[in-house]
């Protein structure tokens, strides 16, 4: 009977689907419902809640949660008191930080904050969205906006909305005047939780495998095997921070080597090798990468 719990929240709604295949990418086995709010998980130690990213914040700092997953902006935005254990660098639709922004109708004459003084604001992140005219010492009104956002645009002078890769504000014919906050997914922890010898050794122990999942992503291994005569030649095009691993083969005029490279170099980095005198070359996917 395990006797040490540690309760743990992933999100629903936009980042729930991402969140659960990192986890499996990670080595858990995940079983998820839609119906359900208490997905299972192979490993008897976690115990695993469904909650939005909007209020994972205030359920750990409170305590109900021992850790969780969310955003930095639901953070900031509910002044939560919690310890961040990590930046996991992934989201809905890209790698790349999201952003909150201030945007207005194409045809607004408003081109710079400024402009929207004594105006009226829609957002579902209030409390940022109040710090951030307020630190430029510009007053408005904040209205709290219950989702499609974008459509409020006309009935209000601006609003604050969330975006990736910001074409459903071009498609609202929205134009982006500032960002309010960038924010990245938090995996973030209840400091008296962290204080426990068991559920922090936890917490690191699934930051280090949702990590090493992510880092994953962005590379491929590569094998190739290289005539004796032309090793230098074929090592000089490998990325320079990169230290292959080199084997001997039962042919002696021949040896292996095998490197970890970024994705985005193996298309134009595979052609050079095989003109440089290396054979056999191979490339495949990568679970975890731990640094």
């Amino acid at each position: 009977m395990v006797e040490e719990i540690l309760k743990l929240g992933i999100p629903t709604g936009s980042l729930q689907k991402a969140t659960i295949e990192l986890f499996v990418k990670a080595g858990f086995g995940v079983l998820d419902s839609k119906r359900d709010y208490l997905p299972t998980i192979d490993d008897q130690q976690i115990q695993l809640t469904m909650l939005r990213a909007q209020e994972m914040s205030r359920y750990v700092a409170d305590g109900v949660l021992d850790a969780g997953i969310t955003g930095y902006d639901w953070i900031a935005e509910n002044g939560s008191d919690v310890v961040d254990v990590a930046e996991l660098a992934y989201s809905k639709a890209t790698l790349k930080p999201a952003r909150w922004v201030l945007a207005v109708p194409a045809e607004s004459k408003a081109t710079k904050p400024q402009h929207l003084r004594n105006g009226i604001i829609a957002t579902e992140l209030v409390n940022v969205t109040k710090k951030y005219f307020a630190d430029k010492k510009i007053p408005v009104k904040v209205e709290f906006s219950w989702g499609a956002t974008e459509v409020k645009a006309r009935l209000v002078d601006a609003i604050v909305e969330l975006t990736e890769t910001g074409s459903s504000l071009q498609a609202n014919n929205l134009r982006i005047i500032d960002t309010v906050i960038t924010s990245t997914t938090r995996f973030i922890a209840n400091k008296r939780a962290w204080k426990s010898k068991f559920k922090r050794e936890k917490i690191e122990n699934i930051s280090i495998l949702l990590k090493a999942a992510i880092d994953a992503r962005s590379r491929v291994g590569l094998k190739m095997n290289v005539k004796s005569s032309n090793l230098k030649r074929v090592l000089k095009l490998l990325p320079a921070e990169k230290s292959p691993t080199i084997s001997s083969l039962a042919d002696s005029d021949y040896t292996a080597v095998e490197v970890v490279i970024e994705s985005e170099v193996e298309r134009s980095l595979v052609p050079a090798l095989k003109r440089a005198g290396a054979s056999g070359i191979i490339t495949y996917p990568l679970n975890k990468v731990i640094h």
